[in-house]
């Protein structure tokens, strides 16, 4: 029952499926014209901060023993959605300072990780789980 909890046990087809449809997702609210982008708007920073959070924080849950992997590829991801948005037509503007909100939702979302992970050794340590 312990194990339909675990994101990382799914088979990995489901897994890189739903990787997969977060990153076109993602891509998708990055490249697409500004003009078809929703009116509602937070502070710039905060929605790419936002936005690759939950992506770090959707590979990690899937791929909990490659943090490093993770971080890098969604942090290459960053980087190139800012030179596709430099170099696409579209109204958008590649930002050096996007990037760097990007890097502060995938950082946020290593920490968080860490420190679940940090509680759920504790409780493990203090009371093994049953079959």
């Amino acid at each position: 029952m312990l194990n339909l909890l675990r994101p990382d046990l799914l088979p990995l087809r489901l897994r890189l499926g739903g990787y997969g449809f977060a990153v076109a997702v993602l891509l998708y609210l990055t490249l697409v014209p500004s003009q078809d982008l929703p009116k509602e708007h937070m502070w710039d920073k905060a929605e790419h901060a936002c936005a690759w959070f939950v992506l770090a924080a959707i590979g990690l849950a899937f791929w909990p023993t490659r943090p490093r992997r993770i971080a890098a590829f969604a942090f290459c991801l960053g980087a190139l959605v800012e030179v596709l948005q430099w170099a696409m037509p579209f109204g958008r503007d590649g930002d050096v300072r996007d990037l760097l909100a990007d890097g502060v939702g995938i950082g946020a979302a290593l920490v968080i990780w860490r420190f679940a992970l940090a509680i759920v050794r504790r409780v493990a340590v203090r009371r093994p789980i049953e079959a």
